[in-house]
């Protein structure tokens, strides 16, 4: 089996740190899964109540709910939740259920309430959940009210400034799952970072077909060739248990792939001017670009004491991104971060929806801002005074994410057309896409297909 030397781009992206390290490899065998997973709405169903029943979930980031009675809600298949920070300053996650007759308590994304008050016939509950008041009780026999007519709740974490909750009461601890990856992930203070973009899609895939698509930078030749000048594809991967794994993304330097590696283009002009260099006075290759980013924002941190020496060289150029089972994925930068979560569509194994979004940490000084590709205009509020509305596309719509993104949105239902045919037999993948054969190992796991 071919095996990609990836200690020779670990020698190349600077000075050795501890951030770089390669874990211990996991083996995750060399089978080929039945597409099915892909289409089948008994597999659909069984993964509904194996994997997103009993896992930790993404509901949102802590900062959406910075005020007691803050809440957000947060949809995810058949099931719709309420988030809210509670008088006691906790956050707490409930189904979005009055107990009384099963009508939503509220239907707005966001909101600030002192209390719930069901649309249907007034209930009301406190922010933890407890009812505080029935409409006309003495009509009720005593023996009805004696069944709980609490709020549902289910278990709610918060870590590095991001909320999960969980339908299983057993899970265990959120921090003993992460524990893996958490102090690499707190290094970027997520938790002082906040929504500064949002946007949701709905793509005519299975949602692992996303999964898929986002895990592996296998395809970026082929899909995305705009993007060869600009950032490699040949990158070191690491694995844990548990479904977790992560991927350096290399920017500011071509793929190794790309025929030019002298001339500095356009992409990586927008790159040095993003780290304060000025194109015009730059005099190396497009080969060294990188490294002199990389540099470039270590003097901006002295200047501006940003703290930057807790990262690697690695961590200041390029994209740092993380899969956390079952559907989030989180790239990291010392400015900003994005989220990605592919949301399974609640009857439909050929539909998902996309849930995109951009987190910043402000600074006031000149030069600091979030990475330029990540395409924030200069109508994006970045301080943070308001929280952007979500802007979603329905499924047939013209896609609006950007040009990459929508070459993805494009691509996924034919891929997703040909996992349904009868000639194809289930994925082959390289070593580049292992961390497509963790996930779905992890997935097999959870739903009793293999040890």
């Amino acid at each position: 089996m071919m095996k990609l030397d990836f200690d020779d781009w670990n020698i190349h992206v600077g000075k050795p740190h501890p951030f770089n390290d390669r874990v211990k490899p996991i083996d995750n065998g060399t089978d080929r899964p039945d597409p099915a997973r892909y289409h089948d709405p008994a597999f659909m169903a069984e993964e509904w109540d194996k994997v997103f029943a009993r896992s930790w979930l993404l509901a949102g980031p802590a900062s959406d709910i910075p005020e007691p009675g803050d809440f957000f809600t947060f949809e995810i298949g058949p099931e719709n939740f309420i988030i809210v920070r509670g008088d006691d300053g906790a956050i707490h996650a409930h189904y979005n259920v009055c107990p009384h007759r099963g009508s939503r308590l509220v239907t707005s994304q966001f909101g600030s309430l002192d209390r719930f008050t069901c649309p249907f016939h007034s209930w009301k509950f406190d922010l933890e959940g407890h009812n505080i008041a029935v409409t006309d009780e003495e009509t009720f026999r005593p023996e009805v009210l004696c069944h709980k007519h609490d709020l549902t709740s289910v278990r709610c974490e918060e870590a590095v400034g991001l909320i999960f909750l969980s339908m299983d009461s057993e899970i265990e601890p959120l921090h003993d799952w992460l524990a893996p990856i958490l102090p690499q992930l707190e290094l970027y203070q997520i938790d002082q970072m906040y929504v500064v973009q949002h946007r949701r899609s709905d793509w005519g895939s299975n949602w692992k077909g996303g999964v898929d698509a986002f895990a592996e930078i296998y395809h970026l030749h082929a899909v995305h060739p705009q993007t060869q000048c600009l950032m490699d594809d040949r990158t070191q991967i690491d694995l844990w248990s548990g479904g977790l794994s992560r991927q350096f993304v290399p920017f500011a330097q071509p793929a190794a792939r790309y025929a030019d590696q002298e001339t500095v283009n356009p992409g990586i002009q927008m790159m040095l001017r993003d780290a304060g260099i000025d194109p015009a006075t730059f005099n190396g290759t497009a080969a060294e670009t990188r490294h002199a980013v990389q540099q470039a924002k270590r003097r901006r941190s002295d200047q501006l004491g940003l703290g930057y020496e807790r990262f690697s060289d690695s961590q200041l150029s390029d994209s740092v991104v993380y899969s956390l089972f079952p559907n989030v994925q989180i790239g990291c930068h010392p400015e900003a971060i994005f989220l990605h979560r592919f949301v399974p569509h609640a009857t439909d194994p050929n539909q998902f929806t996309y849930d995109t979004c951009i987190l910043y940490r402000h600074v006031d000084a000149p030069g600091y801002g979030a990475p330029a590709w990540m395409g924030l205009g200069e109508d994006v509020d970045l301080s943070g005074a308001t929280r952007p509305d979500i802007i979603h596309t329905k499924l047939g719509e013209p896609p609006c994410l950007g040009e990459v993104l929508d070459q993805d949105s494009e691509l996924l239902p034919i891929v997703q057309a040909g996992a349904r045919s009868r000639g194809f037999k289930g994925p082959l993948w390289s070593e580049q896409e292992g961390r497509l054969r963790h996930f779905h190992a992890e997935l097999d796991r959870r739903m009793g297909k293999r040890p």
